[in-house]
């Protein structure tokens, strides 16, 4: 018998802070968006108090006034460092598994006659939040969908201890009659509203309906869905595929009108784009940047535009990306306008082992320079920490208070981050 288990860190953002901040244990705890926008992540405490997901940093003082709510700026560095070392947890207890999120997997646990899977996820549960800090959740069923929404009962009742094991029919039709349609994994809010108007509410009432039914009203995936609930395994094992297209985009803490400042976040983006790219082994044809004022401030001059280039030989350079990115910018650039939001893409990707190269652009001896190079600056920031190497076009103008050029990093907006307590040496925790 094969069964599949959900591990899902609780609160990911949050705990992953908690790691280090074990004073804020049962505290409402929020993590706020790039440049300290609004709330993307939230404690369980921070829910009780009624704080939703997106709600503007300002807006928390005023509609929670007298309530002491500990606030950090979004810190990756942190979160993928820490989630990684649970996924490395993972492998050891089981070599097949496959990552589906930063924070959540599946693992694959075939020939469990006679093992007793409950007390494993309990143990493996212990196991992490002893080894990493972070708390997780485990739900263990005879397909993945099964498993995705055990999990939801060991995450939110503690009687589970952190894992809820469905392995019989009784608990499969108890589990189905507790679950809202609208959470069930696969069925997005259209479906929901649909199925909701014809009186189907919880999974159960899905689950009871025929096959035919369920085919003239849905497409591959309710049905696959359907067919999950019912106890049939038919989710692919894999990975969530490589994405077809890359993009970093922000909005700037204020509104940008200075030609180079703009410049070097554009510089910044295609850099991240380019690492992005090294990361799932693809190459970019097509390079395009945007540029938008404030739709909000109808009292200035309006004006959005976007340009892209078409690559000959298909890169992910962080030299060859971030210099295309560049003369797009050059294109669409306007004086007079007070800028607020930038980004670039990557589209058209091509697998590192089949690119395509053009014989009019193509030099073998530089592309080998150019793949060492980057091998070498990923290799030395994933040691010394993101951007403790960068280009030169990367540089904003101005002094930081060390003296130095200031960093991407430092020219966004982040009151409120954390140190990079395991992925940078000056970082490295004190204990007193």
């Amino acid at each position: 018998m094969t069964y599949f288990a959900v591990v899902d860190c609780d609160n990911c953002y949050v705990s992953c802070e908690r790691v280090f901040r074990p004073d804020l244990n049962d505290k409402p705890v929020v993590v706020l968006s790039n440049n300290d926008g609004c709330v993307v992540a939230r404690s369980n405490e921070a829910k009780q108090l009624g704080i939703k997901a997106g709600t503007p940093y300002f807006k928390l003082a005023q509609e929670f006034p007298n309530q002491k709510i500990a606030v950090f700026s979004s810190n990756y560095e942190l979160y993928g460092d820490l989630t990684a070392r649970v996924m490395t947890i993972l492998h050891q207890e089981s070599p097949e598994y496959f990552r589906y999120s930063i924070d959540e997997a599946f693992v694959v646990l075939r020939h469990t006659e006679g093992a007793d899977l409950k007390k494993w996820g309990e143990e493996l549960h212990v196991r992490i939040k002893k080894a990493v800090g972070i708390p997780v959740s485990i739900g263990i069923g005879p397909t993945k969908t099964l498993a995705k929404m055990a999990s939801h009962f060991a995450k939110h009742y503690k009687g589970y201890h952190h894992c809820c094991l469905i392995d019989t029919e009784e608990k499969r039709v108890k589990a189905l009659s507790l679950y809202p349609i609208s959470e069930v994994w696969g069925i997005g809010r259209r479906y929901a509203a649909k199925l909701n108007g014809l009186g189907v509410n919880l999974a159960l009432d899905f689950a009871r309906m025929s096959k035919e039914e369920v085919q003239s009203l849905f497409n591959v995936v309710g049905t696959r869905t359907w067919r999950e609930l019912n106890g049939e395994d038919c989710v692919p094992n894999e990975e969530p595929a490589k994405k077809k297209s890359i993009c970093v985009s922000r909005s700037f803490p204020g509104m940008i009108s200075d030609y180079e400042v703009l410049r070097r976040y554009i510089s910044n983006y295609a850099a991240r784009c380019s690492e992005k790219l090294r990361v799932q082994g693809t190459a970019a044809s097509v390079v395009g940047v945007f540029l938008s004022t404030n739709p909000f401030r109808e009292d200035l001059q309006q004006y959005n535009n976007f340009y892209d280039i078409r690559l000959l030989t298909p890169s992910n350079s962080s030299i060859t990306i971030v210099k295309q990115a560049e003369a797009c910018f050059q294109k669409i650039y306007k004086e007079g306008f007070m800028y607020k939001r930038a980004g670039v893409v990557l589209m058209s990707m091509e697998y590192g082992a089949g690119i395509q190269t053009n014989f009019l652009d193509y030099d073998a001896e530089r592309f080998e320079k150019m793949k060492r190079l980057d091998k070498v600056i990923d290799r030395l920031n994933r040691i010394g920490g993101t951007e403790t190497v960068i280009l030169g076009s990367q540089q904003f103008p101005g002094k930081g208070s060390n003296g130095k050029s200031t960093l991407f990093a430092d020219a966004i907006k982040h009151d409120y981050k954390s140190p990079n307590y395991t992925t940078r040496w000056t970082d490295i925790i004190e204990l007193k």
